[in-house]
């Protein structure tokens, strides 16, 4: 009997929205949320239930960074590797897509810290808003070993490295579509285990502990990682309920082994495998409910701790004045977490989207404007 669960007969179905993909995106973004409010409550969660959520920070960080390798790899990689998207034009749409978020969060920290100054209301970490971290952060250069990874709206430090990520994408696509699928596989995973063997040796801490100021060296084995998952998806096929038993099986995986440790390689592993199955797994019945939650999920990431800076500096001034309860410091903390997810949605709807349908229509002009000049250039050649 042929066994047909994996084939390189068929290529995997085209990427689609409102699926496993989307669902993975907004389900993550929702942990970041939690992991960055777990340490306001009266007591950390962290100490109140399990170590996982302090420490499961760098498992959502190795997720983000790898499924923006794979989701761009299956979105763009076509189209830059056939030259329809030139690598200038593919970095400058994904900078437009996190640079104004992200400047106006940045901005938006500026003028609370200022307001709260004129109010004669000190932040409880004044270390965390130094103005010479400032530069860097508005800049996203924070990433590249310039001072101004800490403090201020310091998650965006993944952002940053990303940048660094975007300019070499179409020169990794170049190398990774040279090889088949098993052999792209092989090297990429080959890679990440090499760099974090190289920064155990030298720096004595492995690739998902580097520093902020080195976030590219942290985030791009990660990210060459996901596009080598999209190139073994393009051209392997998975039969579908065999990605829907290995999603599961790797979801399962990793909480197992998350319960007792970091184990960071075989969570690695398992976070692949997770993505992998719901690149794999056809989306028949598109969810609208879920796409829009994907597609909020960058305003939740780039606007929670913003969102978490303004809700416990008032909270813990409440707390304070009338010695509230711990229950009630709870329902305040609680309250908070659902103030960030509004606060997301309404910067995504209000902000946000508006912005990016602009941006998408500049860009759009801008091609149009450019096609008869393309067009000659190709004449000229020709003749």
């Amino acid at each position: 009997m042929t066994w047909t669960a994996i084939s390189t007969r068929n290529g995997t179905p085209a990427i689609s929205r409102g699926g496993w993909l989307d669902a993975l995106r907004f389900i993550v973004a929702s942990l970041i949320i939690l992991h960055h409010f777990q340490a306001a409550g009266p007591v950390p969660l962290a100490e109140e239930l399990h170590p996982v959520f302090e420490r499961g920070g760098f498992l959502l960080t190795n997720f983000f960074l790898i499924d923006s390798g794979y989701v761009l790899m299956r979105v763009y990689g076509g189209a830059v590797g056939r030259g329809a998207m030139s690598p200038g034009d593919f970095f400058i749409k994904r900078f437009l897509r996190v640079y104004p978020a992200h400047l106006i969060m940045g901005l938006s920290l500026v003028a609370l810290v200022l307001i709260s100054a004129v109010a004669g209301v000190a932040p409880r970490n004044p270390e965390w808003f130094a103005w010479d971290q400032l530069p860097a952060q508005l800049t996203l250069t924070q990433g590249f070993g310039i001072h101004g990874g800490l403090g201020w709206n310091a998650p965006s430090w993944s952002i940053s490295a990303l940048l660094g990520c975007y300019v070499l994408f179409p020169y990794i696509l170049s190398g990774l579509k040279r090889l088949g699928p098993w052999s792209a596989l092989l090297a990429v995973v080959g890679l990440y285990l090499i760099a974090n063997a190289a920064t155990q040796a030298w720096l004595g801490f492995p690739v998902y502990q580097m520093p902020m100021k080195f976030g590219f060296f942290r985030a791009l084995p990660l990210f060459i990682l996901g596009m080598g998952l999209a190139v073994f998806a393009e051209r392997i096929w998975i039969a579908p309920r065999l990605a829907r038993i290995v999603g599961l099986s790797a979801a399962v995986g990793l909480a197992v082994v998350q319960a007792f440790d970091k184990n960071a390689l075989i969570s690695l592993v398992f976070i692949s495998l997770i993505i992998l199955a719901a690149g794999a797994i056809p989306v028949l019945k598109p969810s609208r409910l879920i796409e829009r939650a994907s597609v909020m999920s960058f305003s939740m990431f780039i606007t929670n701790e913003v969102a978490r800076i303004a809700w416990f500096g008032v909270a813990n001034l409440l707390i304070a004045r009338y010695a509230l309860s711990v229950p009630v410091q709870w329902g305040l903390w609680g309250a908070g977490v659902l103030a960030a997810f509004v606060f997301a949605f309404a910067f995504h709807t209000a902000i946000d989207q508006p912005m990016q349908n602009a941006i998408k229509a500049w860009l759009s002009r801008r091609r149009q404007g450019r096609r008869p000049v393309e067009a000659g250039a190709v004449v000229l050649q020709e003749g």
